[in-house]
């Protein structure tokens, strides 16, 4: 820029940068601010801006927002020179048709960088890598190289220096772990509720990670991540091009399950989260409790199912929100269940029905004249001695969204050729579909679905068997002599 303002005879008298801002948005950017200001102010000293080049106003998804900063100083009789650009910036249709173009490619420039990093990001987050924010009371980040070695704790405000190096959650000191847990403890099993935890953590005299005293939303915020139960969650809300903050969907969410080492087992997270998530306040407490009574004698057992599926009761998780916890909620009406989640029976009655599956899947090919062995130790399913089948039974899982999810794991180590992901109904017991994903295009080790996927995953999908049955049907060839 100096060597511009020689060549036109200028000098130049103040410098306004705003370096190692953001372009996206006027907020921050105290430089332009005060250049605007200066300029239609009038008391400007000077009778020329010099500009690198266009995208230098600010890479504005609204071109037209560029443009507007650049009229204001012409309007305040500054002139506007750019220093590195191929034109003049004389107001002729030529220049002004390039200043267009360039303003919308410095947007979309902005928009590609955006895709890639979150691409980048998502890739890291399935890997099982760390993406930014403090570890949280009972975990600590830890710096691994590319091999995954581990290099160091990383202490607060500090950060990797190697662009390769990537970061890991870890579990921290072993009082804190115990702390963790007994939170967890205190809220599913004892039935106290966040405030009640954080105010007996206060009269220990332990303090929070930050130092600070507990309170309601700190202990909500360890019973609600999910870092606690060893997984890595990332896209829970969005801030692309700085232009709205969104709290996404869970179905939109980036993760990998089993990243790191848990602190809290999975059974007891499902339990808080049922806790948590449930919100009913219809029936006064009398009538919840009559109708689980009366359900009750009809039954002769209690489970989350089994109220869930009853027509004249409220659902399980109405009773864990207004009593604090279904086993709370049993206490009240005299009732000793064994300790019983939802997802435990569900995830129960999947591996009771998966031989049927198995069988039913083993049958079909046999009977259109495969052979079929099922290998003793992997339990696939060898089909013509030509390709391995391993059958997958994915329970339903309802978002807040109101839309469902089907995760669907792949067994690696065994490597089956082809993996058939039996989605099931919401009951766990009706088969919605089946999905037959090869393994030669499935590159992931876990994959999501929902109740509409993208074409590249549908075009797997089948409503029934017919078409595993077709890749194992032997036909012969005429004219073949078979020995």
């Amino acid at each position: 820029m100096q060597a511009f303002a020689d060549s036109r005879g200028l000098e130049i008298v103040r410098v306004y940068a705003d370096e190692g801002k953001s372009g996206l948005r006027l907020d921050g950017r105290d430089s332009l601010k005060a250049l605007l200001r200066d300029v239609e102010s009038g008391y400007a000293d000077f009778s020329a801006i010099l500009v690198y080049d266009v995208s230098r106003w600010g890479r504005f998804q609204d071109p037209d927002e560029s443009a507007s900063y650049e009229i204001r100083c012409k309007q305040a009789g500054v002139r506007v020179l750019y220093c590195a650009e191929q034109f003049e910036n004389d107001g002729s249709p030529v220049s002004s048709i390039i200043k267009s173009v360039k303003r919308t490619m410095a947007g979309e420039y902005s928009r590609e960088l955006s895709v890639k990093v979150h691409a980048g990001q998502c890739r890291l987050i399935r890997n099982g890598f760390r993406q930014g924010g403090p570890a949280g009371f009972g975990l600590r980040r830890v710096l691994v190289d590319h091999t995954g070695v581990v290099k160091g704790e990383l202490r607060r405000g500090e950060h990797k220096s190697i662009q390769t190096d990537r970061v890991i959650l870890a579990p921290g000191p072993a009082e804190e772990l115990t702390t963790v847990r007994g939170i967890y403890q205190k809220f599913v099993e004892e039935g106290r509720t966040e405030s009640e935890i954080a105010a007996s953590l206060n009269k220990s005299g332990l303090a929070t990670d930050r130092g600070t005293r507990w309170t309601r939303g700190t202990v909500h915020q360890i019973l609600i991540n999910e870092k606690y139960a060893g997984h890595n969650v990332w896209n829970r809300t969005s801030f692309k091009l700085k232009q709205e903050r969104v709290r996404n969907p869970p179905a939109a969410w980036i993760r990998r399950d089993d990243a790191f080492e848990p602190i809290v087992d999975r059974m007891m997270f499902e339990a808080a989260q049922q806790i948590i998530l449930a919100r009913s306040y219809r029936m006064s407490d009398a009538e919840m409790l009559d109708a689980l009574c009366e359900l009750l004698s009809r039954q002769g057992y209690l489970s989350g199912i089994v109220i869930d599926e009853a027509p004249c009761c409220p659902s399980s998780s109405a009773y864990t929100n207004r009593f604090g916890s279904l086993l709370r909620t049993y206490s009240l009406i005299g009732y000793s269940p064994e300790r019983d989640y939802r997802y435990v029976e569900i995830n129960k009655r999947l591996r009771e029905l998966h031989p049927a599956v198995v069988a039913d899947a083993e049958r079909a090919m046999t009977e259109t004249g495969a052979r079929v062995e099922k290998e003793p130790i992997s339990g696939l399913l060898k089909v013509n001695d030509e390709f391995r089948v391993s059958l997958a039974l994915s329970r339903c899982r309802p978002t807040d969204a109101g839309t469902n999810r089907w995760l669907i794991r792949f067994d690696n180590a065994l490597r089956p050729d082809i993996t058939v992901a039996v989605r099931m109904e919401l009951d766990a017991r009706t088969i919605r579909d089946y999905y037959l994903l090869p393994s030669i295009d499935m590159r992931a080790d876990l994959i999501r679905l929902g109740d509409h996927n993208d074409f590249g995953l549908e075009g797997y999908r089948y409503d029934d068997l017919s078409m595993l049955c077709r890749l194992a049907r032997r036909i012969p060839l005429r004219g073949v002599a078979y020995e």
